[in-house]
């Protein structure tokens, strides 16, 4: 329901926008970039590298990581290591296994819909968009029992409002930049290849972040128009949390080396999701 909420008040305010439009003047003389317009994108989204990404542990749910997980001999239990990806196997790349997946990259789209004013060379307006990316994201931890846990995330979808200011040398052909707010819906899973303990996990957050780029639009006639943009995305991710229970004793629940017997929480170290956007773009312009 907030996504549809968003979207009704991204086009609520745009269509708002036309009232402060210059009036008048001769029809027979091109606007340039002036008006509304509605389009899309779509490209391609690709991730940083993220390979030192790891879990932290909250041993005894005092609400602060870095806790090691030690086993019953005071070992530490994740000696095996981490790698930012999805594990292939219970063993870590540290005691023979074959390490983990790349995280994924994808296609992603958009609807937009925005308002320009042009003033001389001189063009700025803003631009409200909704769509969803298809990259993914995991971290993984292995232990020396040996097991795998994996935290997983992926975009649900976003939205964002973006101010947009630029210049055009001949009324038909625009470079920008653009930056604004975006919101997103983030999907977060928990997988273990162990059973021992349970996990507990809370799974969704709706983030608020940022997108910043520029491109570049060219008109042809009076209402269409095609273009390239890159845009980054960034978004504070730091919410999501699993909590490693079960029975007395074990790694996660021994009270007598640094534990409690209610468990261990995990977070990923890595609290940004962001990523680069390499799209086309197409409008109609009223």
């Amino acid at each position: 329901m907030r996504a549809y909420l968003t979207a009704a008040a991204i086009a609520a305010s745009l269509t708002a926008v036309p009232a402060l439009a210059q009036d008048g003047g001769d029809p027979s003389v091109s606007s340039g970039f002036s008006g509304i317009y509605v389009g899309a994108a779509g490209g391609y989204d690709v991730q940083p590298n993220d390979g030192g990404a790891r879990l932290e542990f909250d041993r005894n749910l005092d609400g602060r990581f870095g806790d090691t997980v030690l086993t019953g001999t005071g070992a530490n239990a994740f000696s095996p290591g981490f790698c930012g990806g999805r594990a292939r196997a219970a063993q870590g790349p540290r005691n023979g296994g074959p390490g983990c997946t790349k995280d994924r990259d994808g296609w992603s789209y958009y609807g937009r819909v925005g308002f320009d004013q042009q003033s001389g060379p001189i063009v700025y307006g803003v631009v409200g968009e909704f769509g969803r990316t298809h990259i993914n994201d995991s971290t993984s931890g292995f232990s020396t029992t040996p097991a795998n846990y994996v935290m997983y995330r992926q975009v649900n979808w976003e939205a964002a409002v973006r101010a947009r200011a630029g210049y055009t040398p001949n009324d038909s052909t625009l470079f920008y930049g653009t930056f604004g707010p975006s919101l997103a819906r983030i999907d977060s899973e928990f997988s273990s290849s162990q059973s021992t303990n349970s996990f507990t996990a809370r799974g969704r957050q709706d983030q608020f972040g940022f997108q910043g780029g520029g491109g570049i639009e060219q008109r042809f006639g009076d209402h269409f128009s095609v273009g390239l943009e890159y845009v980054y995305h960034q978004y504070q991710d730091d919410d999501y949390r699993v909590r490693a229970a079960g029975p007395a004793g074990t790694p996660f629940t021994n009270a007598g080396n640094g534990g409690t017997v209610e468990g261990t929480d995990f977070r990923r170290s890595d609290e940004k999701f962001r990523w680069h956007s390499l799209r086309a773009t197409a409008a109609f312009r009223f």
